[in-house]
């Protein structure tokens, strides 16, 4: 059996199947294998960064990375500050303690902790969401009242707090304020204080690394620069593949198998903005201008949420943002093993949301921007490299338009995702899945389409899912 692709969800596929004793073959069109689980060296600097996933709230949470014990195989170092919003004045901080949040967000805090609460007290039940079972299971309804309270719960926030769901809600593929975006926020905020968002050490690409050593162990092969232009050339009538790509993609390989109206939705298959992104490495710290900041793994450069909003609808409307809300993860803060030994310098990893397909270059906007809220930030910079959306796009097939998170999400999209179907990680042709972000529960670094894509496959032939612990 082959799978197509070698993010984390076609690697999650290959390894169910090799345990499951099939033989597998990855055919990958990069040089790398992870897809946007990559890390990398600096041109002209000795450090290395992360291309495009940091921080990973889902790795922890996920029933398939859970279930492969991955926080046995990659240390993971979780901050006590799961993540921050930077504001003017006092900013707003997700410690990784619901309490110490609370307090610290002062008048704000009681309306944190009511939305809070519940989603935490059922976490487990909205993590299993996205499960396979259409039944109304009591832990089922159980999570998704919990989340959709905390989705209502958001409006009702005073400012602060509101700014720190503002930061996670952006995260997404949504457009800002729309029930999608707040869907995703309220999870990314559970998460910040459930599992926490930690930060593999050595960089995104440790992951990468466990479940290709795994698939390895379990006989699997991989075969990197192989890019697939017609699914015949791994795929035949009474075979299985996984495909880790997008809609489009799959139209374009399998069209003469496909039935013409499969292929017309495929093609109308959306994307949202993208990601254009600066590298930075620093001569100390991110002088923030809160200092409780400087123990964040993750911040959100954006101020109040009336700030992200505005920034996050200009790139909605095809324009540049102005004051860009920024994404900035801070890496070395917990990890110095992605700096040379001894050395006192500061690797921070950002980017910001333009318009799909934009060329802009974001260093001076993205350095302004932190500059806003952290004063002497520029005088800091000792070495930069600029990833605008083109970039993206061209090492990674799957990332159109610079969109690294897999496709718009919307009302309409959400349910359709990417066509209307009870289960659509299986394709019309039989035996080939779709195994990618554009099928649910859409982008993360959860594995959990090629879980979902890989249990469809066994079932269908009859084959229980392999236990997937230690051997």
């Amino acid at each position: 059996m082959s799978v197509v692709g070698s993010g984390p969800n076609g690697l999650a596929a290959a390894v169910i199947m090799a345990r499951a004793g099939y033989e597998v073959s990855v055919y990958e069109a990069g040089s790398h294998f992870g897809g946007g689980l990559w890390t990398d060296r600096f041109e002209g600097f000795d450090g290395s960064f992360d291309v495009a996933s940091a921080a990973h709230p889902m790795a922890l949470a996920s029933t398939f990375f859970r279930a492969f014990e991955i926080s046995r195989r990659v240390e993971f170092l979780t901050p006590r500050v799961s993540y921050g919003q930077a504001m003017v004045g006092r900013s707003a901080v997700a410690y990784r303690d619901l309490g110490r949040t609370v307090d610290e967000l002062g008048r704000s805090g009681t309306g944190w902790s009511r939305v809070m609460r519940p989603l935490l007290a059922n976490i487990d039940a909205v993590r299993g969401l996205s499960g396979l079972e259409l039944r109304a299971h009591p832990s089922t309804v159980s999570g998704a009242a919990a989340l959709a309270s905390a989705v209502a719960g958001f409006s009702t926030l005073r400012a602060e707090a509101r700014a720190l769901a503002a930061g996670a809600t952006a995260h997404g593929a949504a457009p800002f304020g729309s029930l999608a975006a707040r869907f995703v926020g309220a999870v990314l905020a559970a998460e910040a204080h459930a599992s926490g968002w930690p930060i593999p050490r050595g960089g995104s690409g440790a992951i990468a690394e466990a479940l290709v050593s795994d698939l390895i162990a379990h006989g699997g092969r991989l075969h990197a620069d192989s890019t697939v232009n017609d699914l015949r050339e791994v795929w035949k009538p009474g075979d299985i593949a996984f495909l880790n790509i997008g809609p489009r993609g799959l139209a374009r390989i399998a069209r003469d198998k496909l039935p013409t109206t499969y292929v017309r939705r495929l093609e109308r298959y959306r994307y949202g903005n993208a990601a254009s992104k600066v590298d930075f490495v620093l001569s100390g710290p991110v002088p923030w201008a809160d200092a409780r900041l400087q123990d964040a793994g993750t911040v959100h450069v954006g101020g109040s949420e009336r700030d992200v909003s505005s920034a996050e609808r200009q790139a909605w409307r095809g324009q540049v943002p102005l004051a860009p809300y920024v994404l900035v993860s801070q890496p070395t803060r917990l990890d110095r093993s992605r700096l040379p030994q001894g050395s006192s310098d500061e690797v921070v990893w950002a980017y910001a949301h333009v318009p799909n397909g934009s060329a802009v270059d974001a260093v001076e906007m993205i350095t302004s921007r932190i500059e806003t809220f952290a004063p002497g930030f520029r005088d800091l910079v000792i070495h930069r490299e600029a990833r605008p959306a083109p970039y993206f796009a061209s090492v990674n097939a799957n990332f159109e338009g610079g969109d690294v998170l897999g496709g718009r999400v919307d009302a309409a999209q959400l349910l359709t995702r990417p066509t209307v179907t009870a289960r659509p990680w299986r394709t019309p042709i039989p035996g080939v899945y779709l195994a990618s972000a554009a099928t649910p529960p859409g982008a993360g670094v959860h594995g959990m389409a090629g879980w979902h894509a890989a249990r469809l496959a066994l079932r269908r032939i009859g084959q229980a899912a392999p236990y997937l612990g230690i051997d």
